[in-house]
């Protein structure tokens, strides 16, 4: 049985025919054995020759010029894998010289490349449309490129490896520039800086930051400066680093001034202090480092278009003297003249000390001209004339007022006034006491996103010697336990 099935056609495999050759010359078709490449076109001598189409089995496909069986010279190659598709110059089978290379993903290149890749010059999008032409190599950006980014940043300058490496210039849509040296992508080095606030840096970077900047102000002077009244004086600012080192290397920072005067609240009277601030032009209470809280009080300057000390004391004396009144003297309507540092608050609603400012110049500034003007409207200082504390005292043993409580600022009906009162001359100025000036980084927009944080400095105000105090207490338990002598921002009593 066994020799009568080996001759059996039932016992051999299928009959398989010789595989096709392929063209000889001309155009032809050929599918190749494994079924994974077909082609069709022009043949020479059997092998693929001159321009035809290769298509793959996954989808990919390359059309364009075959060279003794080969891919090389002009064509167009699509990868199904990656949708990623190549026209231009081949070289055995793969993208070498000038072509265009259209990412699946978004964005192309138009430039040279070597095996493949991106190698010498070319112009890139990527598929956020920020655009890139310089050198490449090994498919990265690398050597001199500009790159327009996404935001509307442009660079111009050196690159290693896809980042930013070397010399650079850069250009931000705010208006901002840096040029100087760069590493890891980011500031690195000598360079400088000119923001579009007008803050300029020149001097060491480290990781994207300035090696040498400002971290805090200071104010130059004792720890408490004391002027006389009335005078103007200068006030001098230094930038400083965090290590007490001057930041030289900065300038052009905004530095505005602003004063404030200290509140005091007398125990014997509630919501007393030395001003009395209207309900409209209630003022928030400012932290100061000094133990004690202050409100605010214009500043002037004039260098800032403000009115000078010489200015301001024209208008005062121009004015007509104030009137008599109940223990206090409403100073608004003669400190809310236009042209006067007085005018500054008017309504509450203005800056203290609008366009106060100052540019730093290598770290430092100075405020020359300084001036405390009088008090602005809404903020009613408490005078106490003598007679009207004999009065008081002969009423009540307990205080200056009969019953704790002091009078309003508004004049009696008739315009009657108590007897003993006095006519005060209007102040031209501050009176004297204890005020604290502040140095605020007003820089629009902050460098580099920070602002400094405030200075502030103790100021104390003392009366001219020639000069007779407006009003001078009365020695006496009541003296001693209220207001102090010449001063416009006493201590509160000790407590009993």
């Amino acid at each position: 049985m066994a020799a009568v099935g080996e001759g059996t056609p039932s016992s051999r495999g299928p009959r398989r025919d010789p595989p096709r050759r392929p063209p000889r010359d001309g155009y032809g078709v050929y599918v190749y054995p494994n079924s994974f490449f077909r082609y069709e076109g022009e043949w020479k001598g059997g092998r693929k020759h001159g321009h035809g189409k290769l298509l793959f089995k996954d989808g990919s496909y390359y059309e364009g010029a075959f060279v003794d069986g080969e891919i090389t010279g002009e064509g167009r190659r699509h990868w199904a894998w990656s949708g990623d598709t190549f026209s231009g110059q081949f070289v055995l089978g793969e993208p070498q010289g000038h072509g265009v290379m259209e990412y699946k993903a978004g964005g192309c290149y138009e430039g040279e490349v070597s095996h493949g890749m991106r190698e010498g010059r070319g112009f890139l999008v990527d598929r956020d449309g920020q655009v890139y032409q310089g050198s490449f190599h090994d498919n990265k950006r690398h050597g001199p490129g500009q790159m327009l980014f996404k935001n509307g940043d442009k660079y111009d300058g050196d690159w290693v490896r896809d980042q930013r490496q070397g010399h650079g210039v850069l250009r931000r849509t705010d208006g901002s520039t840096y040029e100087g040296q760069w590493h890891s992508d980011v500031f690195s080095g000598l360079g400088s800086m000119a923001h579009c606030s007008g803050v300029t840096y020149y001097g060491l970077w480290i990781n994207g930051h300035p090696a040498e900047q400002a971290t805090r102000i200071a104010i130059l002077g004792p720890e408490v400066m004391e002027v006389a009244q009335g005078s103007p004086f200068s006030v001098n600012v230094q930038l400083l680093q965090d290590h007490g080192e001057i930041a030289k290397s900065e300038s052009g920072r905004v530095l505005q001034i602003s004063a404030g005067v200290r509140y005091v609240q007398l125990s014997a009277y509630s919501e007393v202090s030395f001003f009395k601030v209207d309900g409209d032009n209630q003022e928030t209470l400012i932290q100061t480092p000094f133990g004690f809280e202050c409100i605010p009080y214009p500043v002037s300057s004039p260098a800032a278009g403000a009115p000078g000390p010489r200015a301001a004391k024209t208008g005062a004396e121009a004015d007509v003297p104030l009137p008599r009144r109940d223990l206090e003297l409403d100073l608004g309507a003669l400190c809310g003249q236009e042209g006067t540092p007085g005018g500054l608050l008017a309504g509450g609603h203005t800056p203290h000390c609008p366009g106060a400012c100052r540019r730093v110049d290598q770290g430092c500034a100075e405020f020359t001209d300084v001036l405390l003007g009088p008090p602005p409207p809404g903020y009613h200082p408490f005078l106490f004339l003598d007679s009207l504390h004999k009065k008081a005292g002969s009423r009540s043993r307990g205080g200056l007022y009969p019953g704790g409580t002091p009078p309003t600022a508004q004049e009696p009906p008739g315009g009657s006034r108590p007897e003993g009162s006095a006519t005060e001359e209007q102040p031209a100025a501050a009176y004297p006491g204890e005020y604290v000036l502040m140095i605020h980084d007003v820089t629009t927009p902050p460098f580099l996103g920070r602002t400094l944080p405030p200075a502030f400095k103790h100021l104390r105000v003392v009366a001219k010697r020639a000069d007779r105090p407006p009003h001078v207490l009365e020695e006496g338990p009541e003296a001693s336990s209220g207001w102090q002598a010449h001063g416009c921002t006493p201590e509160p009593p000790a407590p009993r």
